[in-house]
C-alpha cells in the first residue's frame, strides 16, 4: 500500500513539474520598444521603412507639381507589394503602415482597395433594395484614384560560420494612372548581423 501511495505521490510531482515547466513566460512591452530576435524583418523594420520612404516622396516635386495644377490633395490607391525575400513578410501590414504614414502628412488621401471597393459597392446594392430611399448612397460618386503606389521587397543574405548578414531592399513607385508615367521612385536598404562579429548590428 505504502509503495502505491508513493508511486502516486511521484506522479503527481511529475505532472505538476511538467506543467509548471511548460507554462511560457510572457512580458508586456511597449509597442513601439524595438525587438529583434531572430534579426529577420520586423514590425521595427515595417514601420521605420514607412516612415523614411513615405517623408521622402512627399519631399519630391511631384506633389507640388500636382497640387499646383489640381488645386488639391492628390489621391492614392496602394497597389501590390511584392515579398521577393527568402522569408515571410506580412506585405499587408506594411501596406496599412504605408498608409498610415502618408495619411500623417496631411498631404495626400487615400482611396479604398479593390477588394474594399467591391464590399462598399454591395453594401450600396443592399441600400437601394432595403434602406430609407432618403438615406441610399448612390452609386457614381466614388473617387477616382490620381496615382498608384507598387513595390517590393527583396533580401540578399551571406553567412560565414555563426554570422549571417541579412540585407532587406525595399523599392517603391508611385505611377500616374491616366499616363502610366512615373512621378516618384524610392529605395530603402536595411543592413543586419545577426550573431557573434566584429561589427555591431
Amino acid at each position: 500500500m505504502k509503495k502505491l501511495f508513493l508511486m502516486g505521490c511521484l506522479l503527481s510531482f511529475a505532472v505538476v513539474l511538467f506543467s509548471c515547466s511548460s507554462t511560457p513566460k510572457v512580458t508586456r512591452v511597449a509597442e513601439d520598444e524595438q525587438i529583434d530576435l531572430s534579426g529577420s524583418w520586423n514590425d521595427t523594420d515595417s514601420k521605420l521603412v514607412a516612415d523614411e520612404m513615405i517623408a521622402d516622396s512627399v519631399a519630391k516635386p511631384w506633389l507640388q507639381d500636382f497640387m499646383m495644377k489640381k488645386q488639391n490633395k492628390p489621391r492614392i490607391i496602394v497597389g501590390t507589394i511584392l515579398n521577393k525575400s527568402d522569408e515571410h513578410i506580412n506585405t499587408e501590414t506594411f501596406t496599412k503602415d504605408l498608409e498610415i504614414a502618408l495619411l500623417n502628412t496631411g498631404k495626400a488621401t487615400f482611396v479604398a482597395s479593390k477588394d474594399q471597393r467591391e464590399e462598399i459597392r454591395s453594401e450600396r446594392m443592399d441600400q437601394a433594395d432595403f434602406s430609407d430611399p432618403a438615406t441610399v448612397k448612390k452609386f457614381g460618386k466614388e473617387f477616382g484614384a490620381d496615382y498608384m503606389l507598387k513595390g517590393q521587397i527583396n533580401t540578399i543574405t551571406d553567412a560565414a560560420g555563426k554570422t549571417t548578414l541579412k540585407y532587406y531592399q525595399t523599392e517603391l513607385e508611385l505611377i500616374d494612372i491616366e499616363t502610366n508615367e512615373k512621378v516618384w521612385i524610392g529605395q530603402k536598404k536595411i543592413k543586419k548581423v545577426v550573431g557573434k562579429s566584429k561589427y555591431k548590428a
